[in-house]
């Protein structure tokens, strides 16, 4: 619960660098990092390893508009902070996040937190200090990115990478250790307000993004949180924390295989899930945090908790019966810290293992966990300082602080937040030739979200995330909005809103119908409001009943549309929405998944050709009356046919995404005929731009299992490559593919490689795949686990 600090009075320590406290091997760094842990867990007392486990919430309040689910159920005022960090601290809460701070600010005050930390414990450890990041330091003043949608819709793993190297560098500089990002839920059900913060709803996009996402953060020098372990996406009509109905063949196949990816690329801490799978809440199932992660996947870092999780085991689930109760299921299962602040982890914690009903050395391998952390980040070290860089001995105590806080916005951050956002647009359809826009003609922008510099930001943006209590987080960061940003291409344009983005007002139409008249073209600007709780029609705890425009926006189209001139639809959400009553009436529909500060310049060079779009599908646009929920990983039976009178299919597939210019594809090899199942075949093609402007084709490589002693999906992604073209250039793509790629879950429930036809198909979506063969495995069938292969390896080569 957060704290409601009542403070007492103490003198003003002065931070001495060097740590304080019993020496001993646990203070060597040459030696392993193992037998530290192990000769400073022996030397804690009891009440020491539980302060490890635990954690402070500074400053938040449980009153009006939380930023944690059911935040107001924990007001309760703690004690001093001064008694909860006496025998030491295991995180801090979001120091630069809770309300909007200026850098500078936020430095001082963690480290004059972390000053009181050290100062307070023998062993003078400080705590590790976590903040969110998922589109961004999130931060005053700090680069918003674009949502992880955004950067599904890139396809491009190393931009990714790049970014999250970026923003990692500006929390690593001002004493941050913990990212909570990536989250790597497949989309499952785009009902679900979280939708914007998944990466797409193919497992191996969303696991090659999450795994290019850890490594760019984790080289900064922050560990990556993998959350929400698992199946939380699946939440029983896409409503927030509800349970998940799902088997365990589509939990393997379909939600394990980011997390394992993630895993793979070193994953340093995991956070479970808020939903139970038929019946078990994820954060008391041992089954799910301890014979799967760590057992079976190999994982060996800290799991904490979502923000209250351990308490919901008590209060939400009513799998416990108290505190203490709950606190004993959750570290049972394999919860290390419980986060954002201690309430069942701290006395009630202590009463059990008291009592013997919590074994201590459950406590002490938590506890290890927590100093294992500790000991590669480098907080029990001789010299640490809370401010990396700092010198030991540097003066820098809570009343005077460290000063000179980094750029969190700097231009090189800009540049990528730029590049990820133009190369995010999709471009669905263009039917009449409207886009680009035509020099010199007359523009008129309608819509409410066109004027709107907020419309390009997720619910874990800071504005976005903190609006509703702090109004002053809007002006954290420079931002365009589209409309300024059309204007400062093409011009004056003319603009009325027409509507909000929700409510039945449609009072405004008249107007933006009126400002079309000496139009050529109309755009209109429509989609969501990030929010969190119900404060939006996107976000954490927004969820919606149906796929349609939120408010009378879709009305609004079709009076633009009766005007008769042609319409451009920008819609700029954070889920995929059935559009399909309207869609046939626009001369060109623009989707963009909220891209972040540059957002407005990103969306305004697709409009007037500035930039040629190149973003693709990562999740289907339904169509109209599609039911949900409803993905592009279909069996057959789950597609469209005869014996039902409903149809799934979708107006846009996965991958679909327009260009500027055109593509061609040829000349599909294959190295061999057959694979033996350990084995691996390389499969290549030619594409060429034949347009005659450069751009970038995204090559999608997918595969099909024709008979299998399970039902399978018709497809699904196995590999692709974003690959930049001139115009009438053509390169040779090459993917090698590993049969473990080919690989499901059994009909006896062990991951298999089975002998058989293998289906290949490549294009620039899932349903544009001009090359088609196929190979055969031989050999007999074989089981394969963790260890197997999970990526397909691709080489782009220009023709000689």
């Amino acid at each position: 619960m957060p704290v409601r600090q009542r403070r007492t009075e103490r003198a003003e320590p002065s931070f001495d660098t060097e740590l304080s406290g019993p020496s001993g091997p646990w203070r060597d760094p040459s030696k392993p990092v193992a037998e530290r842990v192990a000769d400073l867990l022996a030397r804690m007392t009891l009440d020491e390893k539980l302060a490890q486990l635990g954690s402070v919430w500074m400053g938040a309040s449980g009153d009006g508009d939380g930023i944690a689910p059911m935040q107001d159920q924990f007001s309760d005022e703690l004690p001093p902070l001064d008694e909860l960090i006496k025998d030491g601290l295991g995180q801090l809460t979001r120091v630069f996040g809770t309300r909007p701070v200026e850098p500078s600010a936020g430095m001082r005050a963690l480290a004059g937190l972390q000053e009181q930390i050290v100062a307070a414990n023998r062993f003078g450890i400080p705590a590790v200090a976590h903040e969110e990041c998922l589109t961004g330091f999130a931060a005053c003043r700090a680069t918003i990115f674009p949502a992880p949608l955004s950067w599904g819709a890139a396809f491009d793993p190393e931009l990714v990478r790049a970014m999250a190297r970026s923003f990692g560098a500006g929390m690593h500089a001002v004493g941050v250790h913990q990212g909570l990002a990536p989250v790597l839920d497949v989309t499952r059900d785009p009902r679900w307000g979280r939708t914007e913060e998944t990466i797409g709803e193919d497992p191996y996009l969303v696991g090659t993004m999450g795994a290019a996402y850890v490594s760019g953060l984790q080289e900064s020098g922050v560990y990556a949180t993998l959350k929400h372990f698992a199946g939380y996406s699946a939440s029983r009509a896409g409503r927030n924390m509800a349970p998940v109905s799902m088997g365990p063949r589509e939990f393997a196949d379909v939600i394990l295989p980011p997390f394992e990816m993630a895993i793979r690329a070193g994953a340093r801490s995991v956070m479970p899930a808020y939903n139970d799978i038929d019946g078990a809440p994820a954060s008391g199932d041992p089954e799910l945090l301890t014979r799967l992660l760590r057992d079976r996947l190999g994982f060996d870092g800290l799991v904490v908790s979502d923000y209250y999780a351990v308490s919901f085991l008590e209060l939400q689930h009513a799998v416990a019966g108290s505190p203490g109760a709950a606190a004993a299921l959750a570290l049972s299962a394999g919860i290390d810290v419980e986060l954002p602040s201690v309430r069942c982890y701290g006395p009630p914690l202590r009463e059990a293992a008291l009592s013997g009903e919590v074994p201590e050395e459950i406590i002490d391998r938590a506890a290890a966990r927590v100093l294992t952390q500790k000991c590669e980040l480098g907080l029990l070290d001789p010299g640490w300082t809370p401010v990396p860089g700092l010198r030991p001995g540097s003066d820098h105590s809570a009343s005077r602080g460290p000063t000179a806080a980094p750029d969190l916005d700097p231009p090189a951050s800009r540049a990528i937040a730029r590049r990820l956002a133009e190369e995010s647009v999709v471009l669905l359809g263009n039917d009449r030739g409207a886009l680009p826009l035509a020099p010199g003609a007359k523009v008129a922008v309608v819509g409410p979200l066109a004027d709107d510099k907020l419309a390009f930001f997720g619910c874990y943006s800071m504005p976005r995330h903190l609006g509703q209590a702090h109004p002053e987080a809007a002006d954290s960061v420079d931002v365009t909005s589209l409309l300024g940003a059309l204007r400062a291409e093409i011009g004056d344009v003319a603009h009325a809103p027409g509507c909000a983005v929700t409510g039945s007002d449609e009072s405004g139409f008249a107007e933006a119908v009126a400002t079309t008249r000496s139009a050529d073209v109309v755009v209109a600007v429509v989609g969501d409001v990030a929010g969190l709780f119900g404060r939006g029609t996107s976000g954490e705890g927004c969820d919606v009943a149906d796929l349609r425009l939120p408010g009378v926006q879709e009305a609004l189209l079709h009076a633009l549309a009766d005007t008769g001139k042609p319409l451009v639809a920008v819609l700029v959400t954070g889920r995929p929405y059935s559009i399909g009553s309207v869609a046939g009436r626009l001369a060109a529909l623009v989707q963009a998944f909220f891209p972040g500060e540059e957002g407005g310049t990103a969306i305004a060079g697709v409009l007037t050709g500035r930039v040629n779009p190149s973003g693709r599908l990562p999740t289907e646009i339904p169509g109209p009356g599609a039911p949900q929920p409803s993905v592009y990983l279909r069996t057959a039976n789950a597609a469209s046919h005869s014996g039902s009178s409903v149809d799934p299919e979708p107006l846009f597939a996965f991958g679909h995404g327009l260009s500027y210019t055109t593509f061609g594809y040829s000349d599909l090899a294959l190295s061999s005929p057959a694979v033996r199942g350990d084995g691996s075949a390389e499969i290549s093609c030619t594409v060429r731009n034949t347009g005659s402007r450069s751009g970038d084709e995204v090559v999608q490589l997918y595969l099909s299992d024709p008979v299998a002693q399970v039902t399978r999906p018709r497809r699904w992604l196995a590999g692709f490559a974003r690959v930049p073209l001139a115009a009438g250039e053509a390169k040779r793509v090459t993917f090698t593919v590993h049969a473990d790629q080919t690989s499901f879950t059994g009909l006896y429930g062990t991951r298999i490689t089975e002998p058989g036809e293998i289906g290949v198909a490549i294009g620039g979506a899932s349903d544009d795949l001009p090359l088609t063969g196929s190979f055969t495995i031989t050999g007999p069938a074989r089981s394969v686990g963790a260890d197997r292969v999970l990526g397909t390896p691709v080489t782009v080569r220009p023709l000689e």
